[in-house]
């Protein structure tokens, strides 16, 4: 008997969700105030499809096949056919197979670097607070299902359209769907769409559309990121472009040069393609693409998730890190002190009311510390909450509607001290009391909490204050003495007021120069005093009474002398401040919101976690470093040797197969350099261009000057025919380019640690031996004697050493040149 499917509503529009009622609306979707069952959410999943918009795929086929169509296939298509027309067929095979290597290195290239971004989005996928089985969880949103209850607050991203059902009101940013500028107060009845932000309040709703059938889903049509080009990726392309411009240049004097001197047209110009190939990088995006890849991929295990490739640069230079104090320099597990009682109240009753004026269901941590000094289930069950007004950062505040079990009302509010005041017509003499607490807590490095009550007549009674501690983290101080030591420099920042901030700042070693947030925000204005105002900022060791809003223009301000300025946050209104940092860094339990704008996401919380991503990100940039030496030396060395011998002796050097298997050996060791161990540079690294411009060049022409004296005395002194002299000139820059690869990966002597790592180790070794086979057995070759390939091997290892030197006198030069430019 054949199994009915499922009927499920068709998704609604709009219109036909502001024109139910709530229970009829529940009706319509077949739920109820429990929400669904687990079962039926997973027959509607289903039936409806997974809350995302579906990406069209380009087919694995076709992104193959276009590795043969560009500029650089061309010109080995072209150079294939001119060898299958002159039928030089050994020529024919080898170009062939530079061909397809080309494409399948390409391909899994983008294949690795394509699978870790998609690793990334999933470490990075947002969450939901969902009703199920009458039990409230947190899933991922794609698992979203209409007829969901769910529950959006403060910094959420909302997660699908949803008819809100329960609860006062939210304020909703959906500047990003409609342009709107301010934010909207949305409130039961109202419909919230997918991709907008909630800045304030908390209520529930019931999913009415997922996926391509929300709101969202229906408007978007460009929804992939177009990403901004880095400052490395840009030097990197800017090396490319200068490398594909010499290439040419030399590429032009050969073929007119050879033209004038009436060489072979084919021969001439199938070998001016191939050098040409040869020498242009074309491994080179492929390269940069999955050495941040796997370096992402590392940083995720290290607790540090990138949301774009790109950021790893700036982490890298990162010199400033402005830290929230809470939960990243301190433990962020608050511990309730010994209340100070005003009107009478007792510790008891004190408690009991902040109790009362906390969320149960879902404490944070400052209702959690109060909750655990009540046996909270017992003491509470003779109230019940009717209403609740989550904490935000405007009001600093929460408050509660409470009823007793004999039906009597009243409300509970908890929060800064002063705000509460506020609420309640205090005398003079009370208030003073409650300043000159507040800040004795302080200066113990206490947080104060404000608690007040509504009597019979409904007039608010200020209960007392509870002292709150948050300790600071046990490696924190450790922590911040390894970040200056890698040439960070920590600015704390708090929310807390001053004597706080020093308190906390004193104990982690950060020093004493605190400023107030407003007195830097106030100062921004005054043209004639920006420049100092920077350079207070800049001398710091912290802000207090930091607002989310202030966070935006403390960024600005220390960016403003050329720093590269990283900021932590968790809250929604961070995420002008988090974008605007060359490092946004959104904490362990950030909201939504936070990690949408942040470049870093932390899933370990205290400092380390930042330091550790850094050291990586640091290694990461080396990586790249590294790679464009070698590969501006390497082009150097063939390009301008090759067309310089041309020029002099009127003969091929090496051969268009020689070249090509040049190519193909190189191409295969680059490839790992991704996974290579590197030094650990101790100050924050920022491209300079000038730097690798002179070491690769001085390396490259140093190649030069010792290829040519091996061809001297091959030529005049042993009189070796052309073929073998081709050989020759094959394994020399076969062996001594992996050489140069050895000396170019560090800054150090390059038999010194750190050493390279297994898999380059093994894949330059193998290449070579592959090279010194060609030569000895003459594969596509002229044969040499073993002999000659050992000491072809000697004359390289000799001159690595003097590479090397010269090198370090390089690297010392230019920086003893910086320093007395400093």
């Amino acid at each position: 008997m054949k199994k009915d499917t499922p009927k499920f509503p068709p998704p609604l529009d709009a219109d036909k969700v502001r024109s139910l009622e709530a229970e009829a609306l529940l009706k319509y979707l077949n739920s109820d105030s429990n929400g669904l069952s687990a079962a039926d959410a997973q027959a509607r999943l289903a039936f409806y499809g997974l809350n995302t918009i579906q990406q069209k795929r380009k087919s694995t086929l076709l992104k193959f096949l276009s590795y043969f169509w560009g500029p650089i296939p061309w010109m080995i298509e072209t150079a294939a056919v001119l060898s299958a027309v002159v039928r030089n067929t050994d020529d024919l095979a080898i170009i062939l197979i530079l061909l397809f290597f080309n494409a399948i290195v390409g391909f899994w290239q983008e294949y690795q670097a394509g699978n870790a971004i998609e690793q990334l989005k999933k470490n990075l996928a947002l969450k939901a607070r969902v009703c199920r089985d009458g039990q409230w969880l947190n899933i991922d949103a794609v698992q979203l299902v209409p007829g969901d209850k769910v529950k959006i607050r403060l910094g959420d991203v909302v997660p699908a359209d949803i008819a809100l059902l329960e609860g006062d009101y939210l304020s909703i940013d959906q500047s990003a769907l409609t342009g709107e500028s301010l934010p909207v107060d949305k409130r039961t009845g109202d419909l919230i769409y997918s991709s907008s932000i909630a800045k304030q309040g908390e209520m529930t709703g019931v999913v009415t559309g997922t996926g391509a059938h929300t709101y969202f889903g229906k408007t978007a049509k460009l929804v992939s990121s177009a990403s901004s080009v880095s400052h490395f990726q840009k030097a990197v392309m800017h090396i490319g472009d200068y490398l594909i411009f010499i290439s040419l240049v030399l590429v032009v004097i050969l073929v007119l040069v050879g033209l004038e001197r009436q060489l072979p047209v084919m021969e001439l110009v199938q070998f001016a393609l191939i050098l040409t190939v040869a020498s242009i990088p074309v491994a080179l995006p492929a390269v940069l693409s999955v050495t941040m890849a796997v370096g992402a991929i590392k940083l995720a295990k290290l607790k540090a998730i990138v949301s774009r490739l790109e950021s790893i640069e700036e982490l890298a230079g990162m010199d400033i890190l402005c830290s929230d104090k809470t939960g990243t320099l301190t433990q962020n597990k608050l511990t309730l002190g010994e209340p100070v009682m005003f009107n009478g109240a007792d510790k008891h009753g004190i408690i009991l009311a902040a109790a009362l004026a906390s969320e149960v269901e879902n404490p944070d941590a400052l209702d959690s510390a109060i909750l655990q000094q009540l046996d909270h289930e017992k003491a509470l069950r003779s109230f019940q909450q009717q209403h609740f007004m989550p904490f935000d950062p405007v009001q600093k505040r929460t408050e509660a509607e409470i009823k007793t079990e004999q039906g009597q009302m009243f409300k509970v509010s908890k929060g800064a001290p002063q705000v509460v005041l506020d609420l309640c017509s205090q005398e003079a003499a009370m208030r003073e009391r409650a300043d000159q607490t507040v800040d004795e807590f302080a200066l113990k490095g206490y947080r104060a909490l404000g608690v007040a009550k509504t009597d019979e007549t409904g007039r608010w009674t200020f209960l007392g204050i509870l002292p709150l501690f948050d300790p600071p983290r046990e490696d924190a101080a450790k922590t911040i003495k390894e970040a200056e030591e890698h040439g960070i420099d920590i600015k704390m920042v708090t929310g807390d007021n001053i004597a706080i901030a020093k308190q906390i700042a004193g104990e982690l070693g950060l020093g004493q120069n605190i400023l107030l947030a407003e007195q830097i925000i106030k100062a921004k204005d005054n043209e004639d005093i920006i420049h100092q105002v920077a350079q207070c900022a800049e001398r710091a060791d912290g802000f207090a009474q930091v607002f989310p809003e202030h966070k935006y223009w403390l960024v600005k301000d220390l960016q403003a002398n050329n720093h590269l300025v990283g900021m932590t946050g968790d809250g929604v209104n961070d995420a002008p401040a988090l974008k605007q940092a060359d490092v946004g860094i959104a904490v362990s339990g950030a909201t939504d919101a936070a990690r949408a704008a942040a470049d870093l996401v932390l899933t370990g919380t205290g400092l380390g976690v930042i330091i550790s991503a850094v050291e990586e990100a640091r290694r990461i940039f080396e990586r790249m470093n590294a790679y464009a030496i070698y590969r501006i030396t390497e082009t150097i060395r063939i390009m301008l040797f090759m067309v310089s011998a041309i020029l002099i002796y009127n003969f091929y050097p090496i051969t268009a197969v020689m070249i090509i298997l040049l190519a193909l050996l190189n191409d295969l060791p680059i490839l790992t350099i991704a996974k290579d161990n590197t030094w650990l540079p101790p100050t924050p690294v920022r491209w300079n261009m000038h730097k690798v411009l002179t070491v690769a060049t001085v390396l490259g022409l140093l190649g030069v000057a010792e290829t040519f004296l091996l061809l001297i005395i091959a030529k005049n002194h042993f009189h070796v025919s052309l073929d073998q002299l081709q050989t020759i000139i094959f394994l020399k820059l076969a062996v001594a380019g992996h050489l140069t690869l050895f000396v170019a990966r560090t800054r150090h002597r390059f038999f010194t640690p750190p050493f390279p790592a297994p898999l380059l180790l093994f894949t330059i070794i193998g290449t070579q031996i592959v090279a010194a086979l060609i030569a000895g057995f003459g594969w596509f070759v002229t044969p040499i004697s073993w002999e000659s390939v050992g000491l072809i091997w000697a004359y390289c290892l000799f001159w690595v050493f003097i590479e090397d030197s010269l090198k370090l006198w390089v690297y010392r030069h230019l920086e003893h040149k910086a320093g007395v430019v400093c």
